[in-house]
């Protein structure tokens, strides 16, 4: 078996004692890594040891049953994936799958009754260890409950595929493996138990006790667990439907949902041997595939790299934000009050020309508050207290004491300049001033002030409450303290922030506006508009071409395209197409479909590509705009870049972003002559 160096060893420690009304006693494994529950507990090989050891302790004992369950708010997680890319040969791969499974299978085939007290967040192998379990109870106050491993190009690999559709049925387990991962979705305490991947909710404030009395009462016989019959009329059909669903959105692109689609088949008439037999090759499979390694990156890329930006200044550096400004009313300024009123929880006041667009601005944002009370995501005295804290006034002057300022009005330089010209003579000296620019230059926004070091690019994205990617621009003279406060606040905000340069159009938006460039260059050639829409399908990106212009808005994706171009005419194109679009203010998508009304507008040429050229054409101008804004320092590394797009532009884990799909297809040293990533991050050693 490999080793692991960096493994956090996950203790499986046994406690034996006697419970009120059981001849016998009750045998406790507790799954404990030493730490609080920032470092959740995992299995790696010293961990499934340690529980294989703790079961042997539990049965030797004789007891009236044997109950696993967690430190505080922590179930178990999963598998080490850290150890993952240390694996170098199939065969490790398969002795990880039989090892988890032979040490699981001890508590499904154990004739003394076990039961999992899920007391905290359980993915991936934590619940699939509760699931070998003869009976579960969950805590109402467990954070998460799911099977994510599709997500990070992996298959549940113990037991799960097989063990959760024979429990709730074809239907639920096509949610937890493949919709819920596929969504970045998991299961609340409430839903486990509808479902029936839990016997029984209980309160977590005597949560174990309760779970031991529940359990003492079903092995005296005195409460009967009782499972509806799992309906396989249903079962093909419902993974008939599944199958449509991956394919319309993934368009076969991602190995592991495939995988896991066909062991959710398997379970339907499979024995247990032979259904793990199959998890275990399939999982096997997919650890020795491209896209495991990439997901395995890009899930390091956003629970590691972006909690701890490289080039932030330190944080003892940062001022405190006792109160935000906003200017501007509008859908976008609403947002980012409601995010800020909520996250750092003080006085947020948004300005408008009119008291017409600042009562929509705020009405929108306490109609939003109140929506969350019903939906009891609030309570009633934290929406009270927010309501209090959104304000609005057409006098800016209400923002002579807020520390932080974020303007979200048109995106016009010259607009932008004169907002911050008024608001220097208001805020204090030290007050941040943030632009929610998404490609003006900052430094040139700042350039007339008196104190240009404290503007600071602040670039969110929509939605706000959704996308969690915060690029934080640093202008020409952004000084430290200024950086440092926007990454407080930005970490405040739980979002993901990347430090960028100040260069046209930053990261994501540069990116995508360099991709859809070389869209609209093969429509202008004459190439159908349903074979650009679909020629970027084998990647299976989470949306369309024409589609993503479409929800992006043509308007937008022309205003940003126009900038680009006159900033690099020699790599943007401006397409006469997309401004005749504009003109004539048609959408692109109608009934989820292309626009048939485009074609008699556009006009184009005679030389049509196929889809493959399209890709290439797409892909290679992709890392060619790569490998400029390395050179020219916009991030400190090819991982920034990658970060931002997958949480800011919803490029898939599969990928890695986008250079690992680069480097692995041959195109970064086509177009770049080098690879971005070196040999070995993202894919198999070398």
């Amino acid at each position: 078996m490999i080793e692991n160096p960096n493994e956090v060893v996950t203790k499986a420690l046994v406690r034996v004692f006697s419970t009120p009304g059981l001849d016998r006693p009750v045998a406790l494994i507790t799954l404990d890594n030493g730490f609080d529950h920032k470092k959740p507990n995992s299995f790696g090989p010293a961990g499934l040891a340690s529980l294989d050891a703790a079961i042997t302790t539990a049965l030797d004992a004789e007891p009236a049953f044997v109950a696993i369950t967690g430190k505080p708010y922590i179930f178990c997680v999963g598998a080490d994936i850290t150890g993952m890319p240390l694996i170098t040969s199939r065969e490790q791969a398969l002795e990880l799958g039989e090892l988890g499974h032979r040490v699981f299978a001890r508590l499904k085939d154990s004739d003394i009754p076990t039961f999992a007290f899920i007391n905290g967040a359980a993915l991936g192998g934590g619940l699939e260890v509760a699931l070998h379990c003869h009976y579960r109870t969950v805590s109402g106050g467990a954070a998460a409950l799911g099977l994510p491993e599709v997500a990070i190009g992996l298959i549940p690999g113990w037991g799960g595929s097989q063990l959760l559709p024979n429990l709730i049925g074809a239907p639920g387990a096509a949610q937890v493996i493949l919709q819920n991962p596929l969504t970045q979705k998991v299961l609340r305490p409430k839903q486990a138990a509808e479902l029936g991947v839990a016997d029984v909710l209980l309160e977590p404030a005597d949560f174990l006790e309760r779970s031991l009395e529940w359990a003492a009462g079903v092995v005296r016989g005195e409460i009967t667990v009782q499972r509806p019959e799992v309906d396989k009329d249903m079962w093909d059909g419902v993974l008939f439907f599944a199958k449509q669903q991956l394919d319309e959105r993934l368009h076969g692109a991602v190995p592991s949902a495939n995988k896991a689609l066909e062991l959710l088949a398997l379970a339907k008439e499979a024995s247990f041997a032979d259904g793990t037999a199959a998890e275990t090759e399939a999982l096997a499979d997919l650890i020795m595939g491209d896209e495991s390694r990439a997901s395995l990156y890009a899930f390091d890329l956003v629970q590691r790299r972006a909690k701890r930006p490289v080039g932030a200044p330190g944080q003892e550096l940062a001022r405190k934000v006792t109160k935000v400004g906003i200017v501007g009313a509008g859908l976008m300024a609403s947002q980012l009050a409601l995010l800020f009123a909520r996250r750092l929880q003080v006085p947020v006041v948004l300005t408008d020309l009119d008291q017409t667009r600042v009562d929509k601005g705020v009405g929108y944002v306490h109609a939003e508050i109140e929506k969350l009370a019903g939906k009891g995501r609030l309570s009633p005295g934290d929406a009270a207290k927010l309501l209090g804290l959104v304000s609005g006034s057409v006098d800016k002057s209400v923002f002579a004491d807020a520390d932080f300022v974020i303007e979200a009005v048109f995106e016009n330089l010259d607009v932008k300049k004169q907002v911050w010209a008024e608001l220097e003579k208001i805020v204090s000296p030290e007050a941040v001033l943030a632009t929610n620019t998404s490609s003006l230059s900052v430094t040139a926004m700042a350039a007339d002030l008196e104190h240009p070091e404290r503007v600071v690019g602040f670039h969110f994205f929509n939605p706000v409450a959704v996308l969690p990617l915060l690029e934080i621009i640093r202008g020409g003279r952004t000084d430290d303290a200024t950086l440092a406060t926007a990454f407080a606040v930005g970490k405040e905000l739980r979002k993901s922030c990347v430090l960028v340069k100040d260069a046209p159009a930053f990261v994501v938006n540069r990116l995508l506006t360099r991709f859809t460039s070389e869209v609209f260059a093969a429509i202008d050639a004459g190439t159908p508009l349903e074979t650009v829409n679909t020629a970027l399908d084998p990647l299976g990106l989470p949306m369309r071409p024409i589609q993503l212009l479409h929800l992006v808005g043509p308007a937008v994706g022309l205003h940003v395209g126009e900038q680009l171009h006159e900033a690099f005419p020699d790599r943007y194109g401006d397409s006469p197409n997309l401004h005749r679009i504009v003109e004539a203010g048609l959408p692109l998508i109608v009934d989820d479909e292309i626009n048939p009304e485009l074609g008699a507008l556009l006009e184009t040429g005679s030389e049509p590509l196929t889809g493959d050229q399209v890709r290439e054409k797409a892909l290679g101008a992709l890392a060619d705009e790569i490998r400029v804004m390395l050179d020219e320092g916009v991030v400190a590394e090819a991982q920034d870049i990658d970060l931002c797009m997958v949480l800011g532009a919803g490029w898939p884990f599969h990928l890695g972003g986008v250079t690992p799909y680069l480097d692995r297809s041959g195109i970064a040293e086509r177009v770049t002559g080098k690879r971005f990533l070196p040999r070995g991050v993202a894919g198999l050693r070398a």
